[in-house]
């Protein structure tokens, strides 16, 4: 059953999604599927949204969550982990992570506020599992003043977004302008779509140009 089927046909705890944001999970976090991996979810929600990426994911998947709300660790389960912390606190973010080991997967869905989504991106991106995704979803709040956000303000994740892309590509840039990073190092891929921001890592980057067959074709693998 696909992700989507299990949204539409769920029966227990309540599920709050955008039908358009089932597109991009089952894109990103298809890979995942009858894995033994571990997934980080910012934002437990009524509890609805663990039990599906458990049902999804499988038996192998060990399903972390945070929250900032004590009423949450009602939802943990034998294969759902609750804890409860800032999301944008460095220290318990690091406890996550000494407890449960890297995340291979973070979906951010928690507070939306510009601050903690930056912060939690700042700390967990780097820590994540070298092939890992990290998406951020709800970022229609980035253009928004009360979360911290607008259009054009350097606060918002967007603006965020939009200037990593040059850091992507920075091994392009002639005019010295942007120089390569460990961001550039270890990011294959950003995708953004309707109020959701994806970046995925890779371990197999090699961003040293080679030479296959005709001298005049140069590409990056």
């Amino acid at each position: 059953m696909s992700l989507y089927d299990l949204f539409l046909n769920n029966t227990g705890r309540p599920i709050h999604k955008s039908g358009h944001y089932f597109f991009a999970y089952e894109r990103h976090f298809g890979k995942y599927v009858g894995q033994p991996v571990t997934f980080l979810e910012i934002g437990a929600g009524n509890g609805g949204s663990s039990q599906m990426w458990k049902r999804w994911l499988g038996p192998l998947a060990r399903i972390v969550t945070i929250d900032i709300n004590e009423v949450c660790r009602q939802y943990e389960d034998e294969q759902v982990a609750v804890r409860i912390g800032d999301q944008s606190d460095p220290k318990f973010l690091q406890s996550i992570i000494d407890e449960f080991g890297v995340p291979d997967a973070v979906l951010d869905d928690g507070s939306h506020h510009m601050q903690h989504v930056t912060e939690s991106f700042q700390f967990l991106y780097d820590r994540i599992a070298s092939n890992g995704v990290y998406m951020i979803e709800d970022m229609h709040t980035a253009y928004w003043p009360e979360y911290g956000g607008g259009r054009g303000d350097p606060r918002s994740i967007i603006e965020r977004f939009k200037g990593l892309i040059d850091d992507l590509n920075a091994d392009h840039i002639r005019d010295g302008t942007v120089t390569p990073s460990k961001f550039t190092r270890q990011t294959v891929a950003m995708t953004a779509y309707d109020s959701i921001l994806v970046f995925e890592k890779s371990p197999l980057i090699n961003k040293h140009m080679k030479m296959i067959g005709n001298e005049d074709l140069r590409v990056n693998y």
